[in-house]
């Protein structure tokens, strides 16, 4: 069973969320807990926690398949002492929202030296920003997204998130969410049978598939091994429809969430309809 939905709008508050993904059509969805270019943000209310879990299961959306997405400003891995404070505490609340909410998941981008200390040391001041986290939050785990490799993030290979999961003391609450036009930015081919079958290979080797929480479902405006984040609507870029076929026929993708992020929101239900189209 496929799971598939977009990062819709959270606006007027959080309970609007599974409005506006029953609108298009889904049966998953993302969404931000909090304003997501903000550091600060007012507790969630009462009545808001319990409509959202009203229409989450008024609308039949399973809270594993609903994939929260942190603030934009967080840097785990952060050099700076304040900014790694701010960052840290940052996403211990949107741990603690999505506990609220009876969420299961978070996902987030997992850091950036600043090109002031070394990857290896980002590396483990994330994961100890990861555990912090851990220790201070139930049930929610935290996701690691790949990234595209813009500037100093971390993140774009299989073995920089490897790397942080085996410092994660908890990996019982640690996971992965893969987003295609990231992996295709970062050097990862996966438009041919060929090649996603291989780069799901080396992925199941290095990481695992027994860590994979989401996927992410863009089409990306930039070719292969450009390391730029630039998403575009499904067979409107440059990879072609092909990878989506592959991983809507893939039962390795099964029972997670399938989330749009590509930019033009009034294509998501068409989007979610051509991806179902796709299944064989």
């Amino acid at each position: 069973m496929k799971y598939i939905g977009a990062h819709v709008s959270a606006a007027g508050g959080v309970e609007n969320a599974p409005i506006n993904a029953k609108n298009i059509g889904a049966n998953a969805f993302a969404l931000f807990t909090k304003n997501q270019k903000q550091w600060i943000a007012p507790p969630l209310s009462e009545k808001s926690i319990e409509l959202f879990k009203q229409r989450v299961e008024e609308f039949g959306f399973l809270p594993e398949n609903i994939l929260p997405h942190d603030s934009y400003l967080i840097n785990l891995g952060s050099p700076d002492p304040e900014g790694l404070e701010k960052s840290r505490d940052s996403f211990v609340i949107d741990m603690h929202r999505c506990e609220q909410l009876g969420l299961k998941k978070l996902n987030f981008h997992p850091g950036a030296h600043l090109k002031r200390i070394s990857e290896e040391d980002c590396i483990s001041v994330i994961a100890t920003s990861i555990n912090i986290a851990l220790e201070k939050t139930n049930g929610v785990t935290a996701v690691i997204e790949n990234t595209a490799g813009q500037g100093s993030a971390l993140g774009h290979t299989f073995e920089q998130i490897a790397q942080i999961i085996e410092l994660v003391e908890d990996k019982s609450r640690v996971g992965v969410c893969l987003d295609t036009a990231h992996m295709l930015a970062a050097g990862y081919e996966i438009r041919t049978k060929e090649s996603f079958d291989e780069t799901f290979r080396k992925f199941d080797e290095i990481i695992g598939f027994r860590y994979l929480q989401g996927l992410h479902i863009n089409d990306s405006k930039k070719e292969l091994a450009t390391r730029v984040d630039r998403h575009d609507s499904l067979g409107k870029g440059v990879m072609g429809m092909d990878t989506f076929s592959f991983i809507m026929n893939d039962s390795r993708f099964d029972y997670i969430p399938l989330i749009l992020e590509t930019p033009d929101d009034s294509l998501w239900a068409e989007e979610i309809k051509l991806l179902w189209s796709l299944k064989r």
